[in-house]
């Protein structure tokens, strides 16, 4: 390679380095669970990952998944339509829109690129996109892409500010999160549509954090807000609650469905869904709509954390429950440091820092799943303890 090019990368590795903000990946050697095995064999309980339901090991989607293996094969080696699409992909597409109370869906290989390809082919320079500020690195890339103009609100009467201000564009589109993934804030989507409305504005949110357990039946944002059939579009994930493999789509209108079909980029130049993607998530939300049992495990277990984390002093933001559960310290150093004491005492979680979130605002984010059991959760306390103690 160039010379030049591999010393700037490890100039820049040695600056990550000498920050402390040097992410390390830890090689797990066991399924996906409350407790998972590293490599050197220790056995931790693991409160990083979006397994929200629990399902990623469940015995019924791992079955689902070697039967749609069996029966489909490994993979498509191509694109949707050329000759990618299984009748298991459009199960899954009807299946979605079904639960999601859309009318079509398109399935991507993740929501990354769900939401990489939503806005190049909706929008161009006439229009305008009005962007949470606090959105998701992929609906930033994916607005980043598509030639609007381009609007970040902080709060919703900077959203109407905003709306205001671009009364000249030709459509306006308002792309948020449905919750936000490093604060488990749940945005006001109800009064999001209110506004949508009045503007005359569509609605476009990523609800990754929230399909397949918030709400009275798992839905989402849009049950959990009351506003079900107003948002226009919803972009999200299979990899999270449902099923915890990769996926992400599209859903909404069928008009806007056919028109992404055709104009989409990372739908039409990616190889499709791999069949035991599609079998394990049509399990995995099957089981979600069927059990509320995974739900009520959920939300018992984090209201327990949350409150176990407040009475030992943590800094724990208020507002609304969601398993995503922040241990706000400020300091990404400190969060490392943290990070590392918490898996020698067996506990597996992950400080967050800049530029994963703001500036001074570093924390370890914990994540509460239904797998959990009280006792876990007890241990996880008692190791936060000790180790701020410590550190």
């Amino acid at each position: 390679m160039n010379a030049n090019w591999k010393s700037r990368a490890a100039l820049e590795l040695v600056s990550i380095r000498a920050q402390g903000l040097f992410k390390t990946e830890r090689i797990i050697a066991s399924p996906q669970d409350a407790v998972i095995r590293l490599r050197d064999g220790r056995e931790v309980i693991n409160l990083c990952a979006n397994n929200y339901l629990g399902l990623a090991n469940h015995p019924d989607v791992v079955r689902a998944a070697q039967e749609a293996l069996a029966r489909w094969g490994n993979g498509l080696s191509s694109v949707r339509f050329i000759c990618g699409t299984q009748m298991l992909h459009r199960q899954l597409e009807e299946r979605l829109s079904e639960f999601l109370g859309t009318e079509d869906t398109i399935l991507y290989a993740a929501c990354f690129d769900a939401n990489g390809g939503v806005f190049e082919p909706l929008l161009d320079e006439r229009d305008a996109v009005l962007s949470d500020q606090l959105n998701h690195a992929s609906l930033i890339d994916g607005i980043r892409l598509c030639k609007a103009r381009r609007l970040r609100y902080r709060n919703l009467e900077d959203l109407e500010a905003q709306l205001r201000a671009a009364a000249d564009a030709r459509a306006r589109l308002i792309a948020t999160d449905g919750v936000f993934s490093m604060d488990g804030t749940i945005a006001r989507l109800d009064r999001i549509c209110d506004l949508a409305e009045r503007y005359d504005a569509a609605v476009l949110f990523d609800d990754c954090h929230a399909v397949g357990f918030l709400g009275t039946t798992g839905r989402g944002t849009h049950e959990y807000r009351g506003c079900m059939g107003r948002p226009d579009l919803i972009t999200g994930t299979l990899g999270k609650a449902l099923g915890g493999a990769s996926g992400g789509y599209v859903s909404g209108p069928n008009e806007i469905i056919a028109l992404l079909r055709q104009r989409s980029r990372p739908y039409l130049f990616s190889n499709t869904l791999p069949p035991a993607v599609a079998g394990g998530a049509l399990k995995a939300i099957e089981i979600a709509t069927r059990d509320a049992e995974f739900r009520e495990r959920l939300w018992e277990n984090t209201r327990y954390f949350r409150r176990a984390l407040k009475q030992a002093g943590f800094d724990v933001p208020e507002g609304e429950v969601h398993p995503i559960t922040p241990i706000m310290l400020g300091d990404a150093v400190l969060a490392q440091r943290m990070a590392e004491r918490m898996l020698e005492r067996g506990v597996y979680v992950i400080g967050f820092f800049y530029p994963v979130v703001p500036q001074g605002t570093a924390r370890i984010r914990t994540q509460v799943t239904a797998a959990h059991r009280r006792e876990h959760l007890d241990r996880a306390v008692e190791a936060f303890i000790a180790v701020r103690n410590e550190v």
